[in-house]
């Protein structure tokens, strides 16, 4: 049996020695919390800067599906290339190329795929004009008139004859090149407008990397535009050229800070033959170009032409952890 004295040496020691234990306890606990914390904010960070890549599907056969484009799982956006003709009266007809052929109904079948890409989280979009078509707005009822038919067709409307099946695709994207720069606002607007009636409607658009664009700078203008992915490409005055990225940067800085669209992406052709000009290879992107215009809080990713393109040159595999 302990005498007094060494019950209180004893209970003295065992006293201090859990005292001791929880503070070790309380710091290495601290230490976890703070750590945590860390990680925590450095995902955040890396998140905030995150794009996304936006890829044009539709003008070459030799591309794969559109099932096997999102399969890849290296795009956030597939924009389905193109509606060439619309507007003045013109019986809408879209062209994929070699995919389907629309004048038979053959283009229904990519419904599935459709949904296939939607399920994993991807946009798909069409786009309407390109570089080569037959489009042009008479009037603000033209404008009007395009927008109901692009909603019945394509969008959450119903018709009997939807060229692209039953599926309801995410969105419209203007990449209009050509006709008159008349009414692409009121055809923005009304096409705006039928987000109040369910699924939002996105709007997205292709403008050319000089600032204003000729075509779509009013429609821009109206601030409804949520992705506008900006072709820095077969434009010399606002593009990279031989590792000299300032008038690239100059063009970017322009247009993050005059057009109200929640997103702005830098659009590229994803091999040299894609464009005339303006390809960036994959290592000065990535040490160069994208560091300098990720500093902007509308950058919101990287836009390529096209997915046949990019078969050739893995461009997108390449960037994508740094987009």
């Amino acid at each position: 049996m302990l005498s007094k004295a060494e019950q209180f040496y004893s209970f003295s020691y065992t006293s201090h020695f859990n005292i001791w234990q929880n503070q070790q306890g309380m710091e290495l606990q601290s230490n976890r919390s703070l750590a945590l914390f860390s990680v925590v904010v450095l995902v955040l960070a890396a998140s905030c800067d995150a794009g996304g890549i936006a890829i044009y599907w539709g003008q070459n056969g030799g591309e794969g599906t559109l099932a096997e484009t999102c399969a890849t799982k290296n795009y956030d956006f597939v924009i389905i290339a193109f509606l060439p003709t619309f507007g003045n009266g013109q019986q809408p007809m879209i062209n994929l190329a070699g995919h389907c052929d629309p004048s038979v109904g053959e283009c229904t079948k990519l419904s599935t795929d459709i949904k296939s890409c939607q399920a994993e989280g991807i946009k798909v979009i069409l786009s309407i004009g390109g570089g080569a078509g037959s489009y042009y707005l008479a009037s603000a009822d033209d404008a009007r008139q395009v927008a109901t038919y692009l909603w019945n067709n394509f969008l959450g409307g119903r018709s009997a004859n939807r060229p692209l099946g039953d599926a309801v695709l995410d969105g419209i994207d203007f990449d209009i090149e050509g006709g008159t720069n008349l009414y692409w606002d009121v055809l923005a607007k009304s096409l705006s407008a039928y987000s109040s009636m369910g699924k939002k409607v996105y709007l997205t658009a292709a403008p050319q990397c000089p600032f204003p664009d000729a075509w779509i700078g009013n429609a821009l203008k109206t601030g409804l535009f949520d992705y506008v992915w900006v072709q820095f490409y077969n434009n010399p005055p606002c593009q990279y050229s031989s590792s000299d990225i300032s008038n690239l940067e100059a063009a970017w800085k322009q247009w993050t800070t005059d057009i109200p669209a929640t997103k702005i992406f830098l659009g590229l052709p994803a091999a040299p033959a894609a464009a005339g000009s303006g390809f960036i290879p994959a290592g000065d992107l990535t040490s160069q170009v994208l560091p300098s215009i990720k500093t902007s809080s509308k950058y919101g990713g990287v836009m390529l032409w096209s997915k046949y393109y990019d078969d050739q040159t893995h461009y997108s595999s390449s960037i994508k952890n740094d987009v």
